[in-house]
C-alpha cells in the first residue's frame, strides 16, 4: 500500500494556494500554472530533489512567476504548504496496518531551512505529523532519494524499500499525473479527490469495510 502525504493524508495544499491567490489578487490557479511549465526542471522540481535550497528557491520561482505575469516569493509559496491531517485516512491507515498489510508512504517534500520548533503548538503540530508517519513501514521522500514523483525512478526505489512488485501495490495519490507512471509499471491506483471518495475505492479494491469514514 502505497499514499502520498499532501493531499491524501493532510488535506490538499492547493486550497490555500488559492486563498493566497484570492488575496493578493492573483487569477486563480496561478501558482500551481507555474509549477506546470517546465515541471521536471522549474524551481519546484529542483527543491523536492533538493537541487536548490529553499532560499534559492525563493528567488528561483519568484523569477519564474514573473515570467508569467505576477511576481511571487517562493517563500510565500512554502509557506502555504501545511495542510491539515485528516482523521478519517489516519482511521484507515491503523486499520490497515492491522489488516496486515505493509504502507510506505510516498511523498514529494522539500528540506526546511526553519527551527524544528518555535512554540508549543509547532512542538504539538509535529508530534502529530510524526505519529502519522510512524504508522508506514517505510517513508520515501523525494528530498533525500533525489527523485521525484513521476519519475519512474521515484516508484521503483519505494518497491525496493519494501520488497514488493509494483502489481501488489495499490497507490493513492491526489495528482493524475503522479498516478500515470505508477499504474504503468502495474500498480492498481486511486486518485483523491476527498477521503471519503477515496476510502470508498479503496475499501472495494481491499475487500475491507473497516477502512470505511465512521
Amino acid at each position: 500500500m502505497f499514499f502520498d502525504f499532501g493531499g491524501v493524508i493532510l488535506s490538499s495544499p492547493f486550497e490555500a494556494f488559492n486563498h493566497y491567490e484570492a488575496a493578493q489578487g492573483l487569477p486563480a490557479n496561478f501558482i500551481r500554472s507555474v509549477n506546470s511549465v517546465n515541471p521536471d526542471n522549474n524551481a519546484w522540481a529542483k527543491l523536492e530533489r533538493s537541487d536548490i535550497s529553499a532560499a534559492e528557491f525563493d528567488e528561483v520561482f519568484a523569477r519564474e512567476s514573473e515570467a508569467l505575469g505576477h511576481r511571487v516569493p517562493g517563500a510565500d509559496v512554502l509557506s502555504l504548504l501545511h495542510g491539515e491531517i485528516r482523521p478519517d485516512m489516519v482511521h484507515a491507515l491503523d486499520r490497515i496496518n492491522e489488516a496486515g498489510y505493509v504502507m510506505a508512504c510516498l511523498t514529494n517534500n522539500v528540506l526546511s531551512d526553519q527551527p524544528v520548533a518555535v512554540n508549543d503548538a509547532d512542538r504539538l503540530r509535529q508530534d502529530e505529523l510524526r505519529a502519522v508517519l510512524a504508522r508506514f513501514s517505510a517513508v520515501i521522500e523525494s528530498s533525500k532519494v533525489g527523485v521525484r514523483k513521476p519519475e519512474p525512478r521515484f516508484y521503483e526505489i519505494a518497491c525496493e524499500t519494501v520488497n514488493v512488485q509494483p502489481h501488489e501495490c495499490v497507490f493513492l495519490d491526489d495528482l493524475g499525473i503522479n498516478l500515470k507512471p505508477a499504474a504503468a509499471m502495474g500498480m492498481h491506483t486511486i486518485k483523491v479527490a476527498n477521503s471519503t471518495q477515496a476510502l470508498n475505492e479503496l475499501s472495494q479494491v481491499l475487500g475491507l469495510a473497516s477502512i470505511l469514514p465512521r
